[in-house]
This record gives structure tokens, C-alpha cells and sequence, in this order.
């Protein structure tokens, strides 16, 4: 590798630099939270993501996210931004910040019932599939609020906002139709004022296409790629 190695600490700058400069083009005075994703990254990577500033990593497979936990302890923040199969809540219940894929109501009833145990609330997020593509997880749109009223009852469980996958394209305009569509979603369910919901996320945007996202109302980005360089499966 030599000289050729990734700085981890560079990559980082470079990300938050990005973020500011999209942040100020769409005239944005809001925080945007920046998620480390870490994904097959291994523990000495990810602590040098730590040391450099990297306050939230997230993790898309339960058991992983759990494992890096255990390790880690408590010198970051944990989100899930995967898919979560309701078998794998148990390992994560305890120690996660934020769970970005709340997509089904049994998934809901888990998180509800494990946090309930350990008298903890579970803060969520809703994933929403914008796009429509069958290739990803989340409630349709039109779907989405029905979903929510139907949680609401669930005390030990919080609903913090949205969260989307954009299609893996180039066009510019099937990202701005995808994330906007997330925001507009959002600012329906903050106009209803549903007293039980805390609404403050919308999750989108990743390396390929976070300023776009940003620009259309994101203030929670998932970096992997940008940060740690490309991924060896």
C-alpha cells in the first residue's frame, strides 16, 4: 500500500467539508448528523474513524452492529440502517441510538416488547420506499401514516422521523423525485401533530448522492464508501 493509503481522518474532513457546502447552497442553518458506516470495516479502522470525529456509526446487519457493541463500548453512538430480521432485535435492543428500518408492524411489536423489558425506549425511524423498486425494503408512501397511527400506542418505542434508499442511478432528477418525496412525507406527518412522535430525521442520502439529498431536506447522511474507501467483499 505505501503511500497509497487511505487516510481515514482526511476522508472524513473532506466529507464534512462537503456536507457544509451543500448544507449552505440549499440555504440550510440545521445541523446534518453524519453517519459512519462500517460496514465489513474492520475495529481499528473504525477507531480511527472514532479518533478523528466520527460520532455515529452505522451498521446493516444486526449481529455485526451488536459485535462492534461489545467491542467499541460507548465512544460512539449505534445506528441500524439495515434490514432487521424481528429474531435479530434481542441483540441490539440494549445499546442501539437509532434504528433507521422500521418497515412492518411485527418488527414494531419486537422492538416495542424488547425495549419494554430492559425499560428502555427504542427510538425508530420509518423506512419509506420512495422509489417503488422491488429491489428495497420499506413501506409504500401511501402507506406509511396508516403505519404510524398504527404504532402510536407503543410507548416504548419512538418514532424520530424517515428514512429512504434513492436508486443506484446517475439522474439527478430521479434523486431529487426520490428524496423529495421522503421530505414532502415528512412535513405531512409534522403538519398532523401527532403528539406521541418526535419527529426530527429524515435519513437519505449516501456516498454516491448525500449533497443531493441534503439539498432536498436530509439532515441525516450515510457515509461508508467516502469515509473508509471501497469495500473488499
Amino acid at each position: 500500500m505505501g503511500g497509497s493509503k487511505i487516510s481515514i481522518r482526511e476522508n472524513l474532513e473532506l466529507i464534512n467539508e462537503r456536507i457544509a457546502a451543500a448544507s449552505a447552497k440549499a440555504g440550510r442553518r440545521d445541523d446534518i448528523q453524519l453517519i459512519a458506516v462500517t460496514k465489513t470495516i474492520d475495529l481499528e479502522r473504525i477507531r480511527e474513524a472514532i479518533e478523528a470525529g466520527a460520532t455515529d456509526i452505522g451498521e446493516n446487519k444486526a449481529q455485526e452492529l451488536s459485535d462492534k457493541m461489545n467491542s467499541l463500548g460507548t465512544t460512539t453512538r449505534y445506528h441500524m440502517i439495515g434490514h432487521l430480521q424481528t429474531n435479530k432485535v434481542k441483540y441490539i435492543a440494549d445499546s442501539v441510538h437509532l434504528i433507521h428500518s422500521l418497515d412492518r408492524l411485527s418488527l414494531a411489536e419486537e422492538i416495542n416488547k424488547r425495549a419494554k423489558k430492559i425499560g428502555r425506549v427504542i427510538d425508530v425511524l420509518i423506512q419509506v420506499n420512495v422509489s417503488g423498486e422491488d429491489t428495497k425494503f420499506g413501506i409504500s408512501p401511501s402507506e406509511a401514516i396508516p403505519f404510524i397511527e398504527s404504532i402510536l400506542n407503543y410507548d416504548s418505542l419512538k418514532v424520530k422521523g424517515l428514512m429512504t434508499i434513492a436508486p443506484f442511478v446517475e439522474e439527478e432528477a430521479v434523486l431529487r423525485r426520490t428524496f423529495s418525496g421522503l421530505y414532502e412525507l415528512g412535513e405531512k406527518i409534522k403538519s398532523s401533530s401527532y403528539k406521541e412522535i418526535d419527529f426530527q430525521y429524515l435519513s437519505m442520502g449516501m456516498t454516491n448522492d448525500f449533497e443531493i439529498a441534503i439539498e432536498e431536506g436530509s439532515n441525516m447522511v450515510r457515509v461508508g464508501t467516502g469515509i473508509f474507501g471501497k469495500r473488499n467483499y
